[in-house]
């Protein structure tokens, strides 16, 4: 059986072993009327919000199909089509199942974290396993259907449609709620995160959701499409191979195969909460290297050999191309390490952004800031050293390699993402429902890593997103060599059309992200009104006599999010075009390394400083300098409100923002020639 074959193979029974898990998930009890109540409320508010965010994207995805059908070919609107399809419906099922699971977790915390812990981590495992199992079924599938990677190009741009909207519309709900909710609730009112007498509480647990759940999802399914299409583009042009072309998929089938024993490894036995969790990491990545060197022994037991754009002809050994992959998984070891770094209340920068809230607000956003650039040098540092190490071992075709196994565990990363939003909506409900304050304690813990793995998958997927976006530029150089002298020696500075596009390119990330943080502002200046409004209007919410209208908030957080989202996604898609068209392919090269430097510095610097924000408020909540209700809570609450439109909104968009750009460079480099 081929090797495409037999990774379409694979990701169906990952995709059937996500529906097991489901099926253990949903017979675990709800709870008790009160918390089945919340859940309830925070279920229809989440898809109510999916269901009208993928209404108006299916507009622009039947616009762009026929645009492409018409424009490039058939089978590139088709491949367009099915990316978007599999996309939304990852996300669909994994947030459906993460607003069931928050209840259930929340009630079995009852019983003690060794109950809960797994079932969270399974609930969060079944999005993990629909995001890679239908991006490699669906790149499998259409490789045997058209034989031609350029041809399911398209699937990736689909997939990278639904990510920009999910990640901007879903960043600009979750920090509208959150920041009205804590604005006013937390600083104005004194009034605890989860608190039921705060108007915006439901639609914040909803937006841990939608941003968290379904925006990671999606985001991570078009970086492990794209990875994998760009290292098959490279395959097909550079080593014109067949195994070269399928080597990446066999890589995720097998890293697939890997997460799923992985996922299984996850027992609580005692110790700590996130060594049980890493341990399905070590596991996934284990059992991939495993694979990975077993498999490439047997399709390449004479390595291969490719003229490289820069090197000229190259030899590759069987083990280059293995210690390729591994150079991978270390990048994925090293950002995770770094990440946590950076952003856990264990250590030292996160301690430091505390400990300066003691002087008042501004001295906590100063710091938070420096801690934010400061985070960047080490990622960066790390995926520069893979990128030349891999490139050492198998050249261009090498790095490809590197970023195909960094995102062939994606399924399990995705995993540990979509605990975070899990733990977090269980422990609002146990506030909620007033449940007992040992149930509060464990839910407590749960969500306290799930701050921590949320910060660390963001870091994991800034990083891949960089490599991917290098994987889909080489093929773009690639695609506008065959029909023009065009070459990697073009591009130079000294041009002024690439010195043009560099300078284009690297502007975008940082108009991008401010179009993102404006989006929340003008959203939460809603949400702060109508939560001091019912605060002012309906007696007896403080007491606790009267019921806040949660729905007029997530109403508000919904239709803000769905009108504000349509300008950056359009920047997105629109400047690479009217750059390459405009000032030809050699700025729109210019323009994609520009991007790719600057999305990947600032979408770092956001993410890892937000983080830390966030963890540095929780350090405080935890008893520390004050604690609660002190002044230098009250000084960390705002710079934690800073910071979420930092690593919720603006810094993980940035990540589909370059592949878009890149993705259309390469389906629309044809034209431009």
């Amino acid at each position: 059986m081929e090797i495409a074959a037999v990774s379409a193979l694979l990701s169906i029974l990952a995709l059937g072993f996500a529906g097991y898990l489901v099926r253990d998930v949903l017979r675990y009890d709800a709870g008790n009327e009160r918390m089945r109540s919340i859940a309830k409320a925070i279920q229809e508010g989440a898809m109510a919000y999916l269901n009208r965010q993928y209404r108006t994207i299916a507009v622009f995805a039947v616009l762009l199909t026929i645009v492409l059908a018409v424009a490039i070919n058939w089978q590139t609107g088709a491949s367009f089509l099915l990316g978007a399809v599999f996309s939304a419906l990852a996300g669909y099922i994994g947030m459906n199942i993460s607003v069931r699971a928050n209840v259930r977790v929340a009630n079995a915390a009852r019983e003690g974290i060794a109950r809960a812990l797994p079932l969270a981590f399974r609930g969060g495992a079944v999005t993990g396993l629909c995001v890679a199992g239908l991006g490699l079924l669906g790149v499998s599938v259409l490789y045997i259907l058209f034989r031609d990677p350029l041809l399911i190009v398209g699937f990736g741009f689909g997939g990278s449609l639904i990510s920009l909207f999910a990640r901007i519309g879903g960043g600009i709900y979750t920090k509208a709620a959150d920041v009205g909710a804590d604005l006013v609730g937390k600083v104005e009112a004194g009034i605890p995160e989860d608190d039921p007498r705060n108007p915006a509480v439901i639609a914040d647990n909803v937006g841990d959701n939608v941003g968290d759940c379904a925006g990671m999802g999606a985001d991570l399914f078009e970086t492990y499409a794209v990875t994998a299409i760009g290292a098959m583009l490279l395959g097909w042009v550079l080593v014109r191979d067949t195994l070269a072309v399928e080597y990446p998929l066999a890589l995720g089938a097998a890293a697939l195969l890997a997460s799923v024993l992985g996922i299984m490894a996850v027992r609580y036995s005692g110790g700590g909460i996130m060594a049980t969790l890493y341990k399905g990491v070590v596991v996934s990545g284990a059992l991939s290297l495993v694979l990975f060197y077993l498999i490439t022994r047997a399709l390449f037991p004479q390595g291969l050999s490719y003229s490289d754009p820069v090197r000229g002809a190259i030899s590759v050994s069987s083990s280059g191309l293995f210690l390729s992959a591994v150079v991978g998984i270390g990048i994925t070891i090293a950002m995770i390490v770094i990440t946590e770094y950076f952003t856990s209340t264990k250590y030292p920068p996160v301690q430091s952004i505390a400990r300066a809230s003691k002087t008042g607000a501004a001295t906590n956003i100063i710091t938070g800031l420096a801690v934010g650039y400061k985070s960047t040098t080490l990622p960066v540092l790390a995926v520069v050293a893979g990128v030349l190490l891999s490139y050492k071992l198998a050249g261009l075709y090498g790095i490809a390699i590197a970023a195909m196994a960094m995102l062939s565990v994606t399924a399990m990363i995705v995993a540990l993402d979509s605990y975070g939003p899990i733990t977090d909506n269980a422990g609002g409900i146990a506030e909620m429902a007033e449940l007992p304050e040992e149930t509060r304690k464990v839910t407590d813990a749960l969500d306290a890593v799930g701050n921590t793995t949320k910060a660390v998958t963001k870091g994991y997927a800034i990083g891949s997103a960089g490599l991917a976006a290098l994987a889909l530029f080489a093929a773009y150089l690639q695609e506008v060599g065959k029909e023009t002298v065009i070459s990697v020696a073009s591009f130079t500075v000294a041009d002024p059309s690439v010195l043009a596009g560099l300078l284009i390119g690297g502007l975008i990330p940082f108009l991008f992200a401010a179009l993102a943080m404006e989006a929340v502002g003008v959203t939460a200046f809603s949400v702060v009104e109508e939560v001091r409004r019912q605060f002012r209007e309906i007696p007896g919410i403080m007491e606790g006599k009267a019921k806040p209208d949660y729905a007029r908030c997530v109403d508000i957080v919904t239709k803000g999010a769905l009108r504000q989202m349509s300008l950056p996604a359009l920047l997105a898609v629109l400047s690479p075009l009217a750059v390459g068209f405009l000032l030809g392919p050699l700025a729109l090269g210019g323009l994609l390394i520009g991007s790719i430097i600057s999305g990947l510095l600032l979408a770092l610097t956001m993410a890892n400083g937000g983080g830390a924000w966030d963890n540095a408020k929780k350090f405080i909540e935890d008893g520390n300098y004050g604690g609660k209700g002190s002044d230098a809570h009250k000084a960390a609450v705002v710079g934690d409100t800073v910071g979420d439109p930092y690593k919720d909104t603006a810094g993980p968009a940035i990540n589909p923002l370059i592949k878009v750009m890149n993705t259309i460079a390469v389906i629309f480099a044809p034209l431009l020639v």
